[in-house]
């Protein structure tokens, strides 16, 4: 992304070498890179709506925007092309690695900003149409995929997780450009939440927000941790399910004694269907990329430790591995959400 260099020549390092690097070492900027065409974009689609506010942006270690300012953390990844191989290659996504993805994210933290900067969670309005903000933060959240009180904008159903998330998924959907909202959301319980912001948009859109602190949190800039210390700790919050979980669940589907002369192993099958599995999860929104990755890493594994064969229709299995993978998968720390407050 970085169309300026920052001091250390990044495309040249190993990623050894580019581990044992500090943070405040990359000399990573927002200024001359695409991040800042997308900011730009995000201003003009913000005074396309009449609202005259600008949160401030800033290089983080993660997507986040701190309660009570006013302002976007976006991933310093996603300030050089190096950095998004990097993340890439250990947490299996870039998350706002293209520019859609990327105009999503700013849209819905934009919201959380607009939010402090006006004091919004305190007007009785907001409370009644989302819920008090008040209420605690989930570590995790069981969504109900079938809900039309909220809409859906990040995935993962992510609006259900907590009444500010709520907001800034239902101001991201309002803001879109050409956004269709009316039409895709008419019969909804969640079209009243829209046509509120809307209403809003014009109440605050002129005025002076209340909240002016142009403060930045966790600044890269400033940071002396490495990156290496950065990927162990992130790494370490994707917890493999016990073992004997695992081996519990792969028995109800597959067989330690096969029967006939079809002898298929599980692990083959497995890697067969896994890109197929891996695409149908994905779709759904569900889990991460790097979660199931290792989900379906660890079910391959252990079907090669417990020698299990294939047993039933394979019609019938595809769905049972579905199911397993969804089990597996809430037993780690599964969508830990992004850190909204400090």
């Amino acid at each position: 992304m970085n169309r300026r260099h920052p001091r250390h020549a990044l495309e040249t390092l190993s990623d050894d070498q580019l581990l044992s690097l500090r943070f405040c070492d990359l000399k990573l900027s927002i200024q001359g890179t695409e991040l800042e065409d997308a900011i730009q974009r995000l201003y003009r689609e913000l005074e396309a709506k009449g609202i005259g506010f600008r949160p401030h942006c800033w290089l983080a270690q993660e997507w986040f925007s701190p309660d009570g300012i006013p302002g976007i953390a976006i991933p310093f990844y996603l300030a050089h092309p190096r950095l998004m191989r990097l993340e890439r290659h250990f947490m299996r996504e870039v998350e706002g690695g293209n520019r859609n993805w990327l105009m999503r994210i700013l849209r819905h933290e934009a919201g959380h900003a607009i939010d402090s900067a006006y004091r919004l969670r305190r007007r009785g309005r907001w409370r009644s149409v989302f819920g008090p903000a008040s209420l605690p933060y989930p570590d995790a959240y069981r969504p109900r995929p079938g809900s039309r009180r909220f809409v859906q904008h990040l995935g993962s159903w992510y609006a259900q997780a907590h009444p500010t998330e709520d907001f800034a998924e239902t101001f991201a959907v309002w803001l879109k450009p050409h956004s269709a909202w009316r039409r895709e959301y008419l019969g909804w319980p969640a079209y009243a939440k829209l046509e509120y912001i809307d209403a809003l948009a014009t109440d605050i859109g002129p005025s002076k927000p209340a909240v002016a602190d142009r403060s930045t949190i966790e600044n890269v800039r400033y940071e002396t941790r490495t990156l290496r210390q950065h990927y162990e700790k992130k790494l370490a919050h994707y917890r493999l399910p016990r073992r004997s979980g695992a081996d519990e669940l792969l028995l109800k589907v597959f067989t330690a004694v096969p029967r006939g002369r079809t002898r298929l192993k599980a692990a083959t099958l497995l890697r067969e269907l896994r890109q197929p599995l891996r695409q149908q999860i994905q779709r759904s929104g569900a889990f991460s990329e790097y979660l199931v990755h290792q989900v379906l890493r660890l079910m391959i594994e252990r079907c090669e430790a417990l020698n299990l064969y294939v047993r039933g229709s394979r019609r019938e299995l595809k769905s049972h591995l579905l199911w397993v993978i969804g089990r597996l998968a809430e037993s780690y720390e599964e969508r830990r959400l992004p850190r909204v407050s400090l």
